[in-house]
């Protein structure tokens, strides 16, 4: 049986602790999770089994293992050290016998986005950015309809726009949107971005702006950044938009889903797996579900592309919608929506449209 490990770390730190450790995330502060972490080492999670490809009827299995950083202590320590214990338990997934290694969250982005990681395992490795962008820009088009956004008559906006899942989804979202704002920290690298779009689609309205507060005039918005506060905020957001939060920790605060019933949140890259996959381990999604970067390696072990795959700070389109064919070959899907760790219904977005025509009508 081919076979895959991924890569976890605690990114709500009391939270998250609490689902291997509850003693230690009920007795332990945050300061001081981030500050044992230095210390402790990798952790085995669990054995994930189940899974089975729709169209050939093969199986694999596979291994969540846990690199013990915070996002906050990847930030604070020196780059060298990050690594060293990405690859600490890079070499866990090898003894447990991965043919593949899929790195989550934050490991994904520190340094050069996987490379060196990479370089360093005698395994492939992949951030699942690629399907991480196919299923994100899904989802908007998806959340669009749901909300009666006409996608071509809409201002849409993508905040992380420099980055290597931005940069991607931003030309993707370019193909179809009316207009479109890149929101980035800095304005060169924005402008840069913006640029190298209209090259390809010179038809296209996309403007760079490095403030949040240009979302305001935007009807779809697809955000993920690196950074580990929230971003933005109620009062940034008008009447009827749709947001598609893809970064952890979270870009759209909490406030949104409490003072805005107008607003529809949805997480991005939630994807369906195939078969009667277990996870044996909550990691605060339904049976069956997992994020696209998790469904990206999998996929890759169903296919038998036991490679370097998604890795660095360029993903090309070509690369999307290759792992986009192969993730549906196997019966990976978008699934249902659901916003800050809960199902989003049908008939909750029949109210949030309403609550939105409401708004839109009194301002």
């Amino acid at each position: 049986m081919d076979t895959f490990a991924f890569i976890i770390h605690p990114i709500d730190p009391k939270r998250d602790v609490s689902r291997k450790f509850p003693l230690l995330g009920k007795c332990l502060t945050v300061e001081q999770i981030n500050f044992f972490s230095t210390f402790f080492p990798p952790v085995y999670i669990s054995e994930i089994n189940g899974i089975r490809s729709e169209a050939t009827g093969k199986e694999v299995k596979g291994w969540f293992v846990a690199c013990p950083y915070t996002p906050a202590r990847m930030l604070e320590l020196p780059e060298r050290v990050v690594y060293r214990k990405i690859i600490q338990t890079g070499r866990m997934a090898e003894k447990l016998g991965a043919k593949i290694l899929g790195l989550g969250a934050f490991t994904s982005v520190v340094g050069d986005a996987g490379i060196t990681i990479a370089n360093q395992l005698d395994i492939p490795v992949t951030t699942g950015d690629s399907l991480t962008v196919a299923m994100a820009v899904k989802a908007v088009f998806r959340a669009a309809a749901e909300m009666r956004i006409p996608v071509e008559e809409a201002t849409a906006a993508v905040v992380g726009a420099t980055g290597a899942i931005g940069r991607v989804c931003a030309r993707l979202i370019a193909d179809r949107a009316a207009r479109l704002y890149l929101i980035g920290r800095d304005r060169q690298k924005t402008e840069k971005t913006a640029n190298a779009i209209l090259a390809d689609h010179p038809r296209a309205r996309v403007i760079p702006a490095v403030d949040v507060s240009v979302l305001k005039e935007a009807d779809l918005i697809l955000t993920v950044t690196s950074d580990t506060d929230v971003i933005i905020h109620s009062e940034h957001l008008r009447p009827g938009s749709v947001i598609c939060d893809v970064s952890r920790p979270r870009d759209v605060s909490p406030d949104v889903a409490s003072k805005r019933p107008d607003i529809l949140v949805i997480d991005g890259g939630v994807v369906d797996v195939p078969g009667l996959v277990n996870f044996n381990f909550d990691f605060g999604f339904p049976p069956g579900k997992a994020y696209a970067c998790m469904a990206e390696t999998i996929a890759l072990a169903l296919e038998g592309r036991f490679e370097d795959y998604t890795l660095g700070k360029q993903i090309s389109l070509t690369q999307v919608k290759e792992i986009d064919t192969i993730a549906a070959k196997h019966g990976f899907r978008l699934s249902g929506f659901r916003s800050f760790e809960q199902n989003i219904s049908v008939e909750q977005i029949e109210k949030t449209w309403q609550f939105a025509q409401s708004a839109l009508q009194s301002s």
